[in-house]
């Protein structure tokens, strides 16, 4: 884990919808190669939040600074509207619970995963499909399914080509949004596997938001728990879940909340 400058820095952010709070007053550094897992029950701003750090929601206060290659920490929010673009289509990943959320449904797998390639000015086809197809590989889909259409895939091929789509382009820092809701617990347990073999191998960043626990200690170094769009306890993800020190950790580590 690197202990130079943070790769995100949140700082006194806060949202609020009307004068209910989304979040408030949230702060956090994520560094290169670190996973962070937010988790709370449903209303605790955790979702509110990984949209505001991941360039969809403005916040009514605070800063979300990336430290970009060329020009170091910048505020996100303070960027043109293209300038957030592209970072979102080359240093960020953004894995959606719905799948359909984040991929083409008219186009095929393969074109699903090779429009980011597009989108950061390959143009040789050949080169495109060749890479799209490592990465199907990677994600252990059948290359046969490669000219197939999204809408004939289970819910967990459609994971797989999202997040294949998404690590194409080799991101530094990706945010993902309950990555495994709703899918069946054998097929769980291999996105899992997957999802933490490359998240390893490539060394990127990663934030996510999960209500499962067990997800959490599999994924994730540290872990940040919400309450009423506050954090309610921070730390190393093993110390948080084995020993919560906040009354409201405990109840969510013994399953008497509703997450």
């Amino acid at each position: 884990m690197s202990l130079q400058n943070p790769l995100l820095k949140v700082e006194n952010l806060s949202h609020y919808y009307g004068d209910q709070i989304g979040c408030e007053n949230i702060n956090f550094d994520i560094y290169n190669g670190e996973v962070l897992g937010i988790v709370g029950e449903s209303g605790s701003g955790k979702t509110t939040l990984l949209k505001i750090i991941s360039g969809l929601l403005c916040p009514n206060a605070g800063s979300v600074a990336f430290d970009t290659r060329i020009e170091g920490p910048r505020d996100i929010y303070k960027m043109s509207e293209p300038e957030r673009r592209l970072l979102m289509r080359t240093d960020w990943g953004i894995v959606y619970q719905n799948p359909k959320d984040g991929l083409r449904m008219n186009v095929s797998a393969g074109a699903n995963v090779g429009e980011r390639l597009m989108a950061i000015g390959n143009r040789n086809y050949a080169n495109i499909r060749s890479d799209s197809s490592d990465w199907l590989e990677k994600v252990e889909m059948d290359l046969e399914r490669m000219d197939h259409f999204p809408e004939t895939f289970s819910g967990g091929m459609l994971q797989r080509l999202q997040i294949a789509r998404n690590l194409i382009t080799k991101p530094r820092l990706v945010f993902m949004d309950e990555p495994t809701s709703g899918l069946d617990v054998s097929v769980q347990a291999r996105l899992l596997d997957l999802v933490r073999g490359l998240v390893s191998q490539l060394g990127i960043a990663c934030v996510i938001v999960s209500h499962d626990l067990g997800v959490m200690r599999l994924l994730s170094h540290r872990l940040m728990v919400m309450k009423s769009g506050k954090v309610v306890e921070h730390g190393l993800t093993d110390q948080v879940l084995d020993d919560p020190q906040n009354p409201y950790t405990q109840l969510l580590v013994s399953s008497i909340l509703p997450v």
